[in-house]
């Protein structure tokens, strides 16, 4: 099979879908791998060390999705690359359609096979290609968010761990899953106080086993949100439904509870985002201002470490692009129920019902289309 893997051109999107040991792989099982000149470089990978393994270097983005019948991606392609879509190309990226209706019209009508990143989906309910990112997404929101609580960036001029006679900051973290976990292990190991919400008393508890003395573990709903949030110095939101919308935990009103310079990190602004208020920012532009209230949104955030970022992501990624590679798509889809469940659309025909709902649009079973 032929594989193609372009440049990332999102803004300052470093990350690249395939490492040079995962083009070994492929080269290795016979399949034909193309990568566009200087994909690999924000990673640290130089284009050597692609055609070292035996990958082949070509000049320009339309040749890497031209060639493919497998075009590997990080990010969802942007409107630019829209014109590269086409009936018989299979993409395997993360996609995220269900926060975006131009893009999802827009792959919908070109009749590509799109199979997401984000969806595939173990029979443990475990989704292990967005995992990778949510950890690093996770840590990385502490991090961000601890940064712009400085009053150098308009923040209250609060330190996470506090010092020995002054309290810790305050970091309310909406949803006890892999990057809430994630966010409130880096947030209670710099010494401040955490508070993990979440709906499910079974993660709760699973919590309340695994977490230092400084994380506290609440249930969620709209009362106790409002009660954390009113006294917090750096919000969170770490809630996800896969492939469908992000609920809506904090209202615009709701600001007016925080305090002035608060910071809100919303890591599922590419699903939407938990916060009425978000919107999704760059790494060049990425936070602004409601009510007093810093907001940051950058839908990108592991692309700031591509390095970390694109090694954990390769390592989740290559054995299903191994699969899709040597089988093709409906075999690969046939054989593993995971990557059936990333199938999101083929055919001009909408496979995941979370996309489906959230556009009004007709649902068609994605195990129709393995015959």
């Amino acid at each position: 099979m032929r594989i193609g893997v372009p440049k990332e051109i999102k803004t300052n999107e470093n990350r690249v879908s395939l490492v040079p040991a995962g083009a070994e792989a492929l080269v290795a099982a016979g399949h034909e791998v193309f990568i566009e000149t200087g994909a690999g470089i924000g990673s640290g990978f130089e284009d050597e060390a692609y055609t070292e393994v035996g990958a082949t270097i070509v000049p320009d983005a339309a040749t890497a999705w031209g060639k493919a019948e497998l075009l590997l991606k990080v990010k969802e392609p942007i409107a630019s690359e829209w014109q590269y879509l086409r009936p018989d190309l299979t993409l395997f990226t993360y996609l995220h359609f269900a926060a975006d209706e131009a893009l999802t019209r827009a792959h919908l009508a070109s009749g590509a096979t799109c199979i997401a990143y984000e969806t595939v989906e173990l029979p443990s309910r475990e989704l292990p290609l967005l995992t990778p990112m949510s950890e690093v997404a996770g840590r990385m929101a502490v991090q961000e968010g601890a940064k712009y609580l400085e009053k150098l960036y308009g923040g209250r001029g609060v330190l996470i761990g506090g010092v020995p006679g002054v309290a810790p900051a305050k970091v309310v973290i909406l949803g006890g899953g892999v990057v809430g976990t994630n966010a409130a292990k880096v947030a209670a190991g710099l010494g401040g106080k955490v508070v993990v919400l979440d709906l499910s008393l079974e993660r709760l508890r699973y919590l309340a086993d695994v977490m230092p003395a400084n994380v506290q573990l609440v249930h969620s709903n709209r009362h106790n949100i409002l009660e954390q949030i009113s006294t917090c110095d750096l919000v969170i939101g770490g809630v996800l439904i896969p492939g469908a919308k992000a609920p809506k935990l904090v209202r615009r009103e709701d600001l007016k509870r925080m305090r002035q310079g608060a910071v809100i990190v919303d890591v599922a602004v590419d699903q939407g985002g938990c916060i009425e208020t978000i919107r999704p920012t760059t790494h060049e532009n990425p936070t602004y201002v409601v009510d007093g209230i810093i907001h940051y949104g950058v839908a990108n955030m592991p692309g700031a470490v591509p390095r970390t970022s694109t090694l954990a992501l390769t390592n989740a990624t290559l054995p299903y692009t191994l699969q899709l590679a040597n089988k093709g798509w409906k075999n690969a889809l046939r054989d593993n129920g995971a990557l059936l469940r990333g199938l999101n659309m083929t055919g001009g025909q909408v496979t995941y019902r979370g996309v489906a709902d959230s556009f009004g649009m007709d649902f068609v079973e994605p195990a129709t289309f393995l015959d």
